[in-house]
């Protein structure tokens, strides 16, 4: 059973961390390994039992790795500092053709709006999350991406529906309340958006949150439309406003929450 920590305050912490350049990748004097992310130790009599972001790199996609490595090193180090989750701080690369996936309850990608998913792969993540695993899409924007995004996603669930989430629906209140469905645009989207009032891409003006749910209701896909979590957790460092408005009140709260309904559901 996860105990959430007590989280009033945290993210204000977490903003003089950046304020201070602490976490951000562009501070050399912390490791270039781990892109100016801070390391931590988990407690050695039990090393693996933590949670560990889990990046997927299918076989056709040549965008597999946006974002990287930045959002998934941020992310770790934000859910282990904000919740009481043991946190593996090395964050794993897998192919779906690698067998080790089916050691990761957890796996996220990007960019579907490209993605073309083989016959093999489509068989192998079919199988491994109607195993129990669950699997994170995000950063498309537009009909076009939506389109290819929806197109692969049939092809593992042909049989499944595609369902809206509701802010009723307890994903958008598991740590932090949720009140409005979270889109984030990309930085710099973000930061044109003061002048412009415009604060999505690709006309993709509506933000949707979707689920896939095996037979007897379990989420074993959520799908991010229209919003990029993972660039208000990678370019957390990088500019205050976007950070105050995008990372901390939006990126974080959802992932996080995406996460511990992941685990618990």
């Amino acid at each position: 059973m996860i105990v959430r920590s007590a989280i009033s305050g945290l993210f204000f912490v977490a903003l003089a961390a950046v304020a201070d350049g602490q976490y951000s990748r562009r501070n050399a004097a912390l490791p270039a390994d781990r892109a100016g992310v801070a390391k931590w130790e988990n407690d050695a009599r039990f090393p693996d039992d933590t949670f560990r972001f889990v990046r997927l790199r299918p076989e056709n996609h040549i965008k597999w790795a946006t974002d990287f490595p930045d959002s998934d090193l941020n992310f770790s180090f934000r859910l282990q500092q904000m919740t009481s989750i043991r946190v593996n701080p090395e964050p794993l690369i897998v192919s779906i053709l690698d067998p080790k996936m089916k050691e990761c309850p957890f796996i996220y990608t990007l960019e579907t709006g490209t993605l073309d998913l083989t016959d093999q792969e489509v068989k192998i993540l079919r199988d491994h999350l109607l195993n129990g695993g669950f699997l994170m899409i995000d950063d498309f924007w537009g009909e076009d991406e939506w389109e290819n995004t929806r197109q692969q996603i049939v092809k593992v669930f042909p049989d499944r529906p595609i369902t809206e989430l509701e802010l009723d629906h307890p994903i958008f209140n598991m740590v932090f309340p949720i009140k409005v469905k979270p889109q984030v645009p990309s930085i710099e989207v973000a930061l044109e958006g003061r002048t412009t009032g415009i604060f999505y891409e690709k006309g993709g003006k509506v933000v949707h949150y979707y689920g896939i749910f095996d037979a007897k209701g379990r989420m074993m896909v959520i799908i991010c439309r229209n919003t990029d979590l993972g660039d208000g957790w990678e370019r957390e460092g990088d500019d205050p406003f976007f950070f105050k408005e995008f990372s901390e009140k939006r990126a974080y709260p959802m992932g996080i929450n995406i996460i511990v309904y992941s685990m618990t559901h």
